[in-house]
């Protein structure tokens, strides 16, 4: 009976070698799997913020130019100072010129605008933004970002601004193009068997 016991380890090996094999391979997928996922994550996480950043500064943009939302200019102190003498006229007026702020035309502002305005900054404000990862918070981000793309296609009519090829194309984009990554989607290839008539 003691035999019995050697030859049943030797006809076991593969079954114990399997299970070694897949004890180790498991743990080191799932090592792997949490440094790739982090990398994924911070990569997406990055572009959806990138979007929402961007939304939101065309949004404070605007918001700049409509004349109900400009703070009236205060007077500033360097104005108060009078000139030196010595300076030529020349100088004085480059140093004026620089000194000056560069401001965007106004905006023919209406209610309508001034509210789709508001609406936009409050759905791309950066403190309402969630960065958890779950799904109810990861859903809300990104219809958040759908809605204020859509608030911006309106903001853009309204003002007369053409809408741009910027990261929000190539935002939706990206999306499209990762849901229909099938070789059948490409088109017919070409045979590379067939011969030109003229080489028989």
């Amino acid at each position: 009976m003691a035999s019995d016991d050697l030859f049943d380890d030797i006809l076991n090996l593969e079954e114990q070698y399997y299970k070694e094999g897949y004890d180790e391979g498991y743990k080191d997928g799932a090592e792997a799997g949490r440094i790739e996922g982090r990398s994924v994550g911070m990569k997406k996480g990055f572009e959806k913020f990138l979007e929402a950043g961007r939304l939101q500064s065309k949004a404070v943009v605007w918001a700049n130019r409509i004349p109900n939302f400009q703070k009236k200019p205060t007077p500033n102190n360097d104005s108060q100072q009078e000139p030196s003498q010595e300076s030529p006229s020349s100088v004085q007026d480059e140093k004026k010129s620089e000194s000056e702020p560069k401001t965007l035309p106004p905006l023919n502002s209406n209610a309508r605008l001034e509210k789709n305005i508001t609406m936009l900054y409050g759905m791309v404000e950066p403190g309402t933004l969630s960065t958890k990862n779950d799904d109810e918070s990861v859903n809300d981000f990104d219809s958040r970002i759908k809605g204020a793309q859509g608030r911006v296609k309106m903001i853009e009519r309204a003002v007369g601004e053409g809408a741009s090829k910027g990261s929000a194309d190539r935002f939706r984009s990206a999306q499209s193009t990762q849901k229909n990554e099938n070789i059948e989607d490409i088109g017919r290839i070409s045979r590379r068997t067939e011969r030109p008539a003229d080489q028989g």
